[in-house]
């Protein structure tokens, strides 16, 4: 008998109850649906970060190469460039890698996105040469 009477004399702590809850994650998704299409350019433009560090990544191996044999390269392995594993492989990289082509003084390195970032159906494109400096040539 004491326990009922300890219970009819508790006090009820304040709390939320589901329709309140339930209210707040819906105000929380509308704003989150709102906010997602101006993120989608900032998550291409972070992803194509790896892009452009793996190709001058090439570019300085590139021009070392050139310095001892007179030439580039078309030849990944030649410039110890080991591409890492893709999103398909169950890597992390959304790029693959390749040099399109290379002479004496020439060449032209290419990262090819594997991974549509804003779902528009076109992929990301960056290219890298003898100068040195990453060119975004196909905009995601």
């Amino acid at each position: 008998m004491d326990i009922c009477k300890e219970m009819k004399h508790a006090r009820k702590l304040p709390a939320f109850n589901l329709q309140e809850v339930l209210i707040v994650l819906l105000i929380i998704g509308v704003f989150m649906l709102i906010a997602l299409p101006n993120l989608m350019p900032l998550v291409s433009k972070a992803k194509s970060v790896e892009a452009q560090i793996q190709l001058k990544y090439i570019y300085n191996n590139q021009t070392s190469h050139r310095y001892l044999y007179s030439k580039y390269t078309t030849d990944l392995y030649e410039l110890d460039f080991e591409a890492p594993k893709t999103v398909k492989e169950n890597g992390t990289s959304n790029y693959e890698y390749e040099i399109l082509n290379a002479d004496n003084t020439t060449f032209k390195a290419r990262a090819r996105a594997i991974t549509d970032f804003d779902g528009d159906g076109i992929l990301n494109v960056w290219e890298i040469d003898e100068n040195g400096t990453p060119k975004q040539i196909v905009k995601d």
